[in-house]
């Protein structure tokens, strides 16, 4: 049905044959002939046919043998590009499987450090150096577990305060750029793949739609990709098609002329347009020239004039109708008429959506699905229907200004239904780990619901909706982007000068995907609109953002700054003690604790940090009773029962630490520090085949961890299987050459298989980076000693 459907598209493709002809023969052409193009840029207002132009493009070069991904702006950020890219091309037969396990890996960092600031413990292991386990787990809050999201951004000999209790497990800088800068080390793997890719296909087309959308995120990356080799090498049979409103940004792409063609569209020439109304059936001279003069040949009015299929020229409008009349005039039922105004209001559509906009009355799924049936309403690929903006646009502006009460009305429904979606959701999900900005499900309502509330009262709705910036930036930069877009089209749509303001400012913020959510917060904190308490939280999210930045006596400020402005909430005394700890000042981290469980008597997460902290100060004794009480108010949250489980194990209590350990992977499955640790404990308890399957399925979920291929050589070991064993710490090590333990432990392997000079090599490399290991140590004199 699909490929029938692309035919009886293709078959009534009329037009833009330059464009085509331009773009088929580029194909023809070797890459090293100066007349190959590498880029495309299709550009032109909304309505002339960009998406229309750009699909016949991709037929065009996959009837080629082309590999071809299209991205829109349902992508949110360089990982969404590369895994809609990765998808697509994996229907057309080539998987790009490196890529996947990649962003899979980023989706769990990126997962983790944000937890991470709420006390997510971090995992206990040998030793290895002061500096590196200040850089591993200091700078990661000293709580985000397996490896150290933030590691290498902090001077280390500064934070290595307390770090020896740290030592247990770190992670190593590549995942603290995954994390805060994931293009850099995404790209390249991308890249990599897509060279395997190049040599089994004659062209690679990417074809990047709604571009004006995805511009702010994805041009500067694109220009790198295609002009440095900042990333890697970029197949030289790669061809790049852009579609957006506005020509390529002259001051990044100049001098692109001699490898990149614009092409600009405009409204139809008379014989296309003619061309499409013959293909609609539309032939009477008369309607013909009645449509060429009210639609201006733009193409999507040419289509939605024919599609009415018009049998005099009266029926086609009035020439001084509006827009709204050249889209309705055919539609005679005032419901139907109505409906269509009033639908144009959300910015998607569903039957549920559409009963709201219509508060419930005549037929909300008869009038559904009569707008799907319309050719100014679209789906996507998620099947989420939306009107064409050259529509949508001058039916918004009629009804905001012909019935403002009704607008507003109208507005405020679709607010609450989304509020009440959210609300079903949150309940569905109360025991999801994590906070509900992490969830695209939950974020999707939520901008829905703001971006209405927005629009149905602009000025009396803006601070609670700056509030919720708070909130969004908190999260970074991606998220905060999809709250920033929900402003920015209530303030196209509503026209309102100050959120037009808000927008303008708020996008050249979050132009930096590194720092965007900080600059963002700055400029919430530097306005009016938030009261103390929303200053207070802003202070807090930004001092959280600064954490992740490494900037650790900064967020201290920011932290002191929210605790003046709100001394009722308990959040500044959080954030000042989860710093405090990171920096090894353990005794500080407790007093603002203890002042915290005073503002919030009985709360969780104050008894879960409490233990967390004692932990970490090597005092077991003392954390449990803390994670006892933490459990007994949240039995169901898995980063107590394996902080919990931690404890027990260096108590010498496995049994009950496995317990504890099986219970938190229960309730969350995809918890590899969990697992990493569980496998400890069972190799403890003789189970090594039940170990190294969990290892098996923690290496799954975190593919570049060094502590799992450790804990896995260790395992090995353990039971004679030295040769396996070596090549795990040496794959440990190839992903941190810095794992002082790996290099320590490697070495009773070689020693097992007889391989002394390796062995002292090796445990010389482990003393090299940590000095005051004196495991490490013991063993090199016991081993020299042996060996004369």
């Amino acid at each position: 049905m699909q490929e029938l459907i692309r035919r009886r598209r293709r078959a009534g493709f009329v037009g833009r044959r330059e464009e085509l002809t331009a773009f088929r023969a580029n194909l023809d052409l070797p890459v090293d002939d100066d007349r190959h193009r590498f880029l495309f840029h299709v550009h032109g207002h909304a309505g002339v046919g960009k998406t229309s132009l750009v699909r016949e493009m991709g037929q065009l070069a996959a009837d080629c043998g082309a590999l071809v991904a299209h991205v829109d702006e349902g992508a949110a950020g360089i990982p969404d590009v590369l895994a809609e890219i990765a998808a697509q091309f994996a229907q057309q037969g080539r998987s790009l499987k490196t890529v996947d396990r990649a962003l899979a890996v980023h989706r769990q960092r990126s997962h983790e450090a944000v937890v991470a600031a709420l006390g997510e413990p971090e995992p206990d292991a040998p030793s290895t150096g002061s500096a590196l386990a200040a850089r591993a787990g200091v700078v990661a809050l000293g709580t985000v577990p397996v490896v150290g999201a933030l590691a290498g951004l902090v001077d280390a000999e500064r934070l290595a305060v307390g770090a020896d209790r740290l030592r247990a497990r770190f992670r190593s800088q590549e995942d603290a750029r995954l994390v805060l800068e994931p293009e850099r080390v995404l790209t390249p793997v991308f890249l990599d793949e897509l060279s395997g890719a190049a040599d089994a296909a004659p062209w690679i087309v990417l074809f990047f739609d709604t571009y004006e959308r995805t511009a702010p995120y994805l041009d500067r990356w694109l220009h790198d990709v295609m002009t440095t080799e900042r990333h890697g090498e970029l197949p030289a049979n790669v061809v790049v098609v852009t579609a957006g409103q506005r020509p390529l940004d002259p001051a990044r792409w100049e001098g692109a002329a001699d490898f990149a063609a614009e092409l600009p569209l405009r409204p139809f020439t008379e014989t296309e347009a003619r061309g499409l109304l013959a293909a609609k059936g539309v032939t009477d001279e008369p309607v013909v020239a009645e449509v060429l003069r009210l639609s201006g040949r733009l193409p999507v009015l040419v289509s939605t004039l024919a599609e009415t299929g018009p049998a005099g020229p009266e029926d086609v409008g009035d020439p001084s109708a509006t827009a709204v009349e050249r889209f309705l005039k055919w539609e005679q039922d005032p419901v139907r008429r109505a409906a269509a105004l009033d639908c144009a209001l959300p910015r998607r559509l569903d039957e549920d959506v559409v009963r709201a906009a219509l508060d419930g009355r005549d037929d909300p799924a008869g009038l559904y699905a009569w707008l799907r049936a319309m050719p100014f309403v679209r789906a996507d690929r998620q099947g989420v229907a939306r009107y064409h903006d050259v529509v949508r646009t001058p039916m918004l502006r009629l009804r905001r200004n012909s019935a403002p009460s009704h607008w507003s009305s109208v507005h405020t429904r679709l607010a609450g239904l989304y509020g009440e979606r959210r609300a079903v959701l949150e309940e569905e999900t109360r025991h999801a780990v994590g906070r509900p900005w992490q969830r695209p499900a939950w974020r999707a309502l939520r901008v829905e619901e703001l971006y209405h509330g927005l629009c149905a009262r602009p000025r009396a709705a803006l601070p609670a909706v700056l509030r919720v910036g708070v909130d969004a930036c908190r999260m970074g930069t991606a998220v905060a982007r999809e709250w920033a877009l929900a402003v920015a089209d209530a303030a196209e749509d509503t026209e309102a000068e100050h959120l037009a303001a808000w927008s303008a400012d708020c996008r050249r913020a979050l132009s930096d995907e590194r720092t965007g959510a900080l600059r963002v917060l700055e400029l919430l904190l530097s306005r009016p609109e938030l009261d103390d308490e929303g200053r207070a939280a802003a202070h807090n999210a930004h001092g959280l953002q600064l954490f992740h930045l490494g900037r650790l006596r900064e967020a201290l400020d920011d932290h002191e700054r929210a605790k003046v402005l709100a001394p009722g909430d308990p959040w500044g005394h959080h954030g000042l003690a989860v710093t405090h700890r990171a920096l090894g000042e353990f005794d500080t981290a407790l007093q603002h604790l203890a002042a915290a469980e005073e503002l919030v008597p009985g709360a969780e997460w104050v008894a879960r940090d409490r233990g967390e902290t004692y932990r970490r100060m090597g005092r077991l004794e003392d954390a449990l009773p803390w994670l006892d009480r933490a459990h007994a108010l949240a039995p169901r949250e898995p980063l107590t029962l394996g902080s919990r489980g931690q404890v027990k194990y260096g108590l010498g209590r496995p049994r009950e630490a496995l317990d504890d350990l099986d219970r938190a992977i229960a309730l969350w499955p995809d918890y590899p520090w969990a697992l990493a640790r569980r496998a400890h404990v069972r190799r403890h308890l003789g189970d090594v085949p039940g170990a190294l399957a969990d290892l098996d399925r923690a290496q799954e979920l975190d593919p570049g961890a060094p502590g799992v291929r450790g804990e896995r050589g260790d395992t090995l070991r353990s039971v004679d299987r030295h040769e396996e064993a070596v090549a795990e710490f040496d794959a440990a090590l190839a992903l941190d050459p810095g794992y002082a333990w790996a290099w320590g432990s490697r070495a009773l392997s070689l020693e097992a298989l007889g391989r002394t000079a390796e062995a002292l090599a090796s445990l010389d490399e482990a003393l090299r980076i940590d000095p005051g290991y004196g495991w490490a140590r013991a063993q090199r004199e016991r081993l020299r000693a042996t060996s004369g």
